[in-house]
């Protein structure tokens, strides 16, 4: 190749590439100052934001500074006032210290005090002992006597306006629920006494009842163990029992047998053992009867069979099944009336009295006898309570037996109920007289009101006005623990002053 065309390419070659190292020259300078630029640029907004977060630190700080500067002012204003409270409590404590320490001293002088009067009490009380001749306990039962008798005039008075006043509520109130109860109850108060006696059709029936020898009358006898008279009243056969239910037996057993008139042994036994199958049915369908009538239910069979007995029973002529049934209404009307147990009350009422089927066989109290039997045959226990207390002996525990209580005298006093001998009614007159007479400072008795009342005069000189209450009281207690009587017997105790003086 050419050496001139060699160096000219050589010229070029480096013409070039002086021309491309002055533009790369130019572009390096160009960036540079960009970079520079950018630099810059960036270096203030730097600056600028380390400046905005020194400023903001700067006031986060300061409010810091300000926030703890307030918790430390209020910490010392607590502290502050906690140490003047805990001040306050230490003086208060050491006033109560010296309060406590002045009050032991005041307790130390008044015990001193109490001490030393009661050392004067007692020297005056021996220097009065001395003067007056008196001990402390005579003195007191002088005073006891004086104000007594100061005052014995007015606490007569109150005493009898309490009693007054409690009786006259108490028996207006009773009067009107008895009142309505029997109004209620209208049943018949008489009833028959027991068939004892048979007529005969004529007089030569009574031959036959003998038989020969006596043997039918005998046989009858055993068969039925009644006692038969036949020669003691014209026309009539008496029947001699203590067992009410034999004698409707024999009754009836004489009436089979006349009406038959075949009597001998053989079918005297039989007419017997069909009139005990009889009265026996009898027997139970009075004692159903009368728990239907009075709405008595589920009472047990050996119940019903001795109350069915009491058909065949009278007391003083009252028939005893019946006093039973009446009581039974009327005992339901005033447990409604006060809020008692009415079914109780009407089942204690119906049985109260049967002890009376089988007082001819136990002994003892036909109530306390009812008691037994109606705890052995399952009643309740406060049915056989109620029975079993319907008589003053035994306390009643109950409303249901005060209410049994009440109704057994109410029936057994309506007028015409009971028939009872002028023997007996003339001795129980007789008796109140020395009941009342057997108490110290009377001076006469008499029980009027057909035994309804006793009029008691006693000796002014013996018996104040206070003692003649108390007298009223004693009497009337006596009475009931000491005889037995229907409804309820007045004690009036009489005492008169009278002032006597002569003009001379």
């Amino acid at each position: 190749m050419d050496p001139i065309t060699i160096l000219l390419a050589l010229a070029g070659i480096g013409v070039g590439f002086g021309a491309s190292t002055t533009i790369t020259k130019r572009k390096l300078g160009t960036a540079q100052d960009a970079a520079d630029k950018e630099l810059k640029k960036a270096k203030k907004e730097a600056d600028k934001q380390i400046a905005d977060a020194r400023e903001e630190a700067a006031k986060l700080a300061d409010e810091a500074r300000k926030d703890e500067q307030l918790r430390r002012k209020e910490a010392k204003a607590i502290e502050q006032k906690l140490l003047d409270r805990q001040e306050s409590l230490d003086k208060k404590l050491d006033q109560l210290d010296k309060r406590n320490e002045a009050l032991r001293k005041g307790e130390d002088e008044l015990e001193d005090l109490k001490n030393e009067i009661r050392e004067i009490r007692k020297k005056q009380q021996e220097k009065l002992e001395k003067v007056a001749k008196l001990t402390k306990e005579d003195a007191a039962d002088k005073l006891m006597k004086m104000t007594e008798r100061d005052i014995k005039n007015d606490l007569t008075g109150l005493v009898s306006k309490l009693q007054n006043e409690a009786r006259d509520n108490a028996e207006e109130k009773a009067a009107v629920i008895i009142t309505s109860a029997m109004e209620r109850m209208a049943s018949e108060v008489t009833a028959e006494r027991t068939v004892t006696a048979v007529k005969l059709l004529d007089e030569e029936m009574k031959g036959r009842i003998i038989g020969k020898e006596g043997r039918n009358i005998q046989a009858l006898q055993r068969a039925t163990g009644v006692d038969i008279m036949v020669d003691d009243t014209p026309g009539m056969i008496i029947l001699s029992s203590f067992d009410p239910v034999r004698r409707e037996v024999a009754r009836q057993a004489l009436e089979l047998l006349m009406k038959d008139g075949r009597i001998h042994p053989g079918r005297i036994e039989e007419v017997v053992d069909k009139a005990q199958k009889n009265v026996q049915k009898d027997v139970m369908r009075a004692g159903e009867d009368a728990a239907r009538e009075v709405g008595v239910i589920g009472m047990p069979k050996e119940i019903l069979q001795l109350l069915g007995e009491l058909k065949f029973r009278t007391s003083y002529g009252q028939n005893v099944l019946k006093h039973s049934t009446e009581m039974a209404h009327i005992a339901g009307i005033i447990a409604e009336e006060v809020g008692a147990d009415v079914r109780i009350t009407k089942y204690a009422a119906l049985v109260h009295d049967l002890g009376k089927a089988l007082t001819h066989k136990m002994e003892g109290k036909h109530h306390h006898i009812s008691g037994e039997m109606l705890r052995k045959y399952g009643a309740p226990e406060e049915v056989a309570l109620a029975a079993e207390q319907h008589h003053d002996d035994v306390e009643a525990t109950s409303t249901e037996a005060i209410i049994v209580r009440v109704v057994d005298a109410i029936s057994a006093a309506r007028p015409g109920a009971r028939n009872i001998s002028a023997e007996n009614f003339a001795e129980r007159m007789k008796e109140l007289e020395n009941i009342a007479n057997g108490f110290e400072g009377i001076d006469k008795s008499y029980a009027i009101s057909a035994g309804r009342e006793v009029r008691v005069f006693v000796k002014p000189q013996n018996i104040d006005d206070l003692s003649a209450i108390r007298l009223a009281r004693d009497i009337a207690n006596k009475i009931e623990s000491t005889m037995q009587y229907p409804g309820t017997i007045k004690v009036n105790v009489i005492r008169e002053t009278r002032a006597v003086e002569f003009a001379k």
